[in-house]
C-alpha cells in the first residue's frame, strides 16, 4: 500500500505492521471455521458422538465474547506490541493443546486457551493500525486487513476437510505452529513499541458481572445436551447468568465509567441492531455447524467433499456484499431486514428437505442461496447498529457490536446441539432415517427461531436508509 508523506523505511514498517495485523485476523477467522468440518472425525478419535460435539465451537467463540469487553483495556495497560505477542503466543499454545487432546474434555479446554489469543488478535492488531497510521489512510488500511477475514471462511471448511481426509484432524491444529512463531518475531521486529496510553480505571466489578453471565447463559444452553447436565442444573446456571447480567445493568447505570454505558441504548437504530444481531444470529451461525454434520453424519459425504461443498456458501456471501448499500439504499433498512430475515429462515429451513441421494447441485443451490441471504443479512444489521452512534461512543458501540457476534455464535451453536439433542432423544439415531429426520427437524426449528426474530426490525421507521457512502462490507467475524 502507498502511505503518502512518509519516507521509504517507515512506509515499509507500516506494510509490514498491515501485513501482520492481516495475518493475524487470518489465522483467527481460519480458525472459526476449519474446526466444523473435522468434528466428526474427532468424535471418532474421541469416543464421542458427532452430535455432542458443539462445546468445541462454543467454548472457542465464548471464550473470544468474554475477553472482547477488556482487550481495549488491556492493550492501554501493557502495550499492543507486548499484547499482540502474546495474543500469538496463547494462539499457537492453545493449538498445540487441541492437538495432543485425547478427550473431550481436554479439548474444550484447550479451545478455551486458543479463544483468549483469538480475542485479543483482531481487536489489538486493528488498535496498533489506529495508532501508527496517518487518519486519512486508516479506512484504506482496515480495507486490506478486512480481506484476510473474507479468505479465512471461504477455504477453512475445505482446508479442514482436505487434512483430516489426508493427514488427520490433528494437523488443522498444527498448521497454526509455524505461522504463529514467524508471526512472532515479525511482530517483535515490525510493531513499535509506543508509549503507553493512560489506561484509567477498569470496570472489574462490571465486567466480572457481565462475564459470568454470558458464561452462565451460554453453558446453561449447551448444558441441554454437550455437559450432560440436568435440568436443576440448567435451570440454576440460566437463573445465575440473567441475574448477572441484570446486575451489570444496575452496576452500569450507576458507574461513571462502565464497560458499556446504558446511554448507548438510547439510539434506537444501536438497540434494534443489537437486540436484531442476537436473535437472529442464534438461528443463522448455527449452520457451519449443522450443515457439514448433516453431509457426513446424515448423507454419507467424505470430510473432503463437505467441505468442498461449503463454498458456495462463502462465494455467494462475497458475490452479493457490493449489491447490499444499493438495496438498503433504495428500499430502506425496515423492509430489507425484515424481508432477508424471514428468507435467512426459509432457506435454512429448506435443508429440512433433503434426502439421500440428493443430486449434488440442488445442494449447492441450497447452500449459495443462504450464503447470499446470510450475506446480505449481516451487512445491513452492521450497519444499521453502527450508522447512528457518535463519534464518542464509537468505540463502546463497536466492542459491544463484536462482543454480542460472537455470543451469539456461541449461543446458536449451543441451542443448536440442544435442539439436535432433543430430536435424537425423539427419534433416535439408529439408522440413517433417523439420523436424517433428526437433522431435518433441527433446521425447521432453527430456521423458525431465525424468522421470530424479524419482528424485532419490523420496529424501525421506515425512512430508515443507509448513506450513500456506506461501507457493506464491514469485516464481520459471523
Amino acid at each position: 500500500m502507498k502511505i503518502p508523506q512518509v519516507d521509504p523505511a517507515t512506509e515499509k514498517s507500516l506494510n509490514t505492521l498491515l501485513w501482520l495485523v492481516a495475518v493475524g485476523f487470518f489465522m483467527q477467522t481460519l480458525d472459526a471455521t476449519i474446526v466444523n468440518t473435522a468434528l466428526p472425525s474427532m468424535a471418532h478419535s474421541l469416543g464421542e458422538s458427532p452430535l455432542r460435539m458443539q462445546s468445541v465451537v462454543v467454548a472457542y467463540s465464548l471464550t473470544m465474547a468474554m475477553l472482547i469487553p477488556a482487550s481495549g483495556w488491556i492493550a492501554d495497560r501493557f502495550g499492543t506490541r507486548r499484547v499482540y505477542v502474546g495474543a500469538i503466543a496463547l494462539f499457537v499454545l492453545g493449538s498445540v493443546l487441541c492437538a495432543v487432546s485425547s478427550s473431550l474434555t481436554q479439548l474444550v479446554a484447550a479451545r478455551v486457551v486458543q479463544g483468549l489469543g483469538g480475542a485479543l488478535l483482531l481487536p489489538v492488531g486493528r488498535l496498533a493500525v489506529l495508532r501508527s497510521f496517518p487518519r486519512q489512510m486508516f479506512l484504506p488500511a482496515m480495507s486490506f486487513i478486512s480481506i484476510p477475514g473474507l479468505v479465512g471462511p471461504l477455504i477453512g471448511p475445505t482446508l479442514g476437510g482436505w487434512l483430516v481426509e489426508y493427514a488427520s484432524w490433528h494437523w488443522i491444529f498444527l498448521i497454526n505452529v509455524p505461522v504463529g512463531v514467524i508471526g512472532c518475531v515479525a511482530t517483535l521486529v515490525a510493531m513499535r513499541g509506543a508509549p503507553l496510553p493512560s489506561a484509567g480505571r477498569f470496570d472489574v466489578a462490571g465486567y466480572l458481572m457481565l462475564a459470568f453471565g454470558m458464561v452462565s447463559v451460554s453453558l446453561a444452553l449447551d448444558g441441554l445436551s454437550g455437559l450432560g447436565l440436568r435440568q436443576a442444573g440448567v435451570l440454576v446456571l440460566l437463573v445465575f447468568g440473567l441475574a448477572s447480567l441484570a446486575a451489570y445493568w444496575l452496576h452500569a447505570v450507576k458507574r461513571p465509567d462502565p464497560l458499556f454505558s446504558p446511554s448507548l441504548f438510547s439510539i434506537p437504530t444501536l438497540s434494534i441492531g443489537l437486540l436484531g444481531n442476537l436473535f437472529s444470529r442464534l438461528g443463522s451461525s448455527c449452520m457451519p455447524f449443522l450443515v457439514p454434520l448433516l453431509m457426513q453424519v446424515g448423507m454419507g459425504y467424505s470430510p473432503l467433499q463437505a467441505g468442498l461443498m461449503m463454498l458456495p456458501v462463502a462465494i455467494a456471501g462475497m458475490a452479493v456484499k457490493r449489491l447490499a448499500t444499493p438495496l438498503i439504499t433504495r428500499a430502506g433498512y425496515r423492509r430489507v431486514l425484515v424481508g432477508n430475515t424471514l428468507l435467512v429462515g426459509l432457506t435454512m429451513a429448506s435443508f429440512a428437505l433433503t434426502f439421500l441421494g440428493q443430486p449434488w447441485w440442488l445442494l449447492t443451490l441450497q447452500l449459495a442461496a443462504f450464503g447470499a441471504v446470510n450475506s446480505l443479512q449481516f451487512t445491513a444489521m452492521n450497519t444499521l447498529t453502527l450508522k447512528d452512534i457518535d463519534n464518542v461512543r464509537a468505540s463502546s458501540g463497536n466492542s459491544l457490536l463484536s462482543m454480542v457476534q460472537m455470543l451469539a455464535m456461541g449461543m446458536g451453536v449451543a441451542t443448536a446441539g440442544a435442539v439436535l439433542a432433543a430430536f435424537t432423544g425423539l427419534f433416535g439415531a439408529g439408522s440413517a432415517a433417523q439420523t436424517l429426520t433428526t437433522f431435518h427437524a433441527t433446521f425447521a426449528c432453527m430456521g423458525l427461531i431465525t424468522m421470530a426474530s424479524a419482528a424485532i426490525f419490523w420496529q424501525l421507521r421506515g425512512h430508515e436508509r443507509a448513506p450513500a457512502g456506506s461501507a457493506a462490507d464491514a469485516a464481520d467475524p459471523g
